[in-house]
């Protein structure tokens, strides 16, 4: 039964190479979308620490040079607990949200984005990747996977050896 699986059996491992494409595209998606003269955006804020990779791809890309940070704790290891800010941005760069880009990795149960969201009511949120339950706390996404589905990024996997198949001579 797939509610039996570990984590880790039902695994959708991201490359570098994978979460630069797609944060790439999260821009491209993004451009031209802001509330400012031609669609700029005023800054970005990075929810850490997963949004801190795609939030500096996308400000490259958008040309955006005002980056700030929000940290929401809502993990503990693979187990989700209560969403907590631990460190706000700047509040008077911030205000509303108006003209503000909030960017994460991923939006699962959409916890996270529902707490940043009652902050900040007018800002734009946009994450790489999106699982049904929290869809609808984003404004714009890339890509959608599974409930089930559990995303392995790249800063948090290490190259390893393994034994060949056939066993060691």
């Amino acid at each position: 039964m797939a509610s039996d699986r570990l984590p880790h059996e039902k695994g959708f491992h991201v490359s570098w190479d994978q979460i630069h494409r797609d944060a790439r595209a999260l821009a491209w998606r993004l451009d031209g979308k802001g509330p400012g003269e031609g669609g700029t955006w005023k800054a970005i804020v990075g929810i850490t620490r997963g949004g801190l990779v795609p939030a500096a791809i996308v400000s490259r890309e958008l040309n955006i040079r005002v980056v700030d940070t929000i940290s929401v704790q809502s993990y503990s290891h693979q187990s989700r607990s209560e969403a907590m800010v631990t460190k706000a941005p700047q509040a008077d760069l911030l205000g509303d949200g108006t003209g503000i880009l909030v960017v994460d990795d991923l939006v699962d149960s959409g916890k996270t984005l529902e707490l940043v969201r009652r902050l900040y009511p007018k800002a734009h949120f946009a994450t790489v990747y999106a699982k049904p339950a929290g869809r609808a706390q984003v404004d714009t996404y890339i890509t959608e996977v599974s409930q089930d589905t559990w995303i392995f990024f790249p800063w948090d996997m290490a190259l390893q050896y393994v034994d060949p198949y056939r066993g060691r001579d």
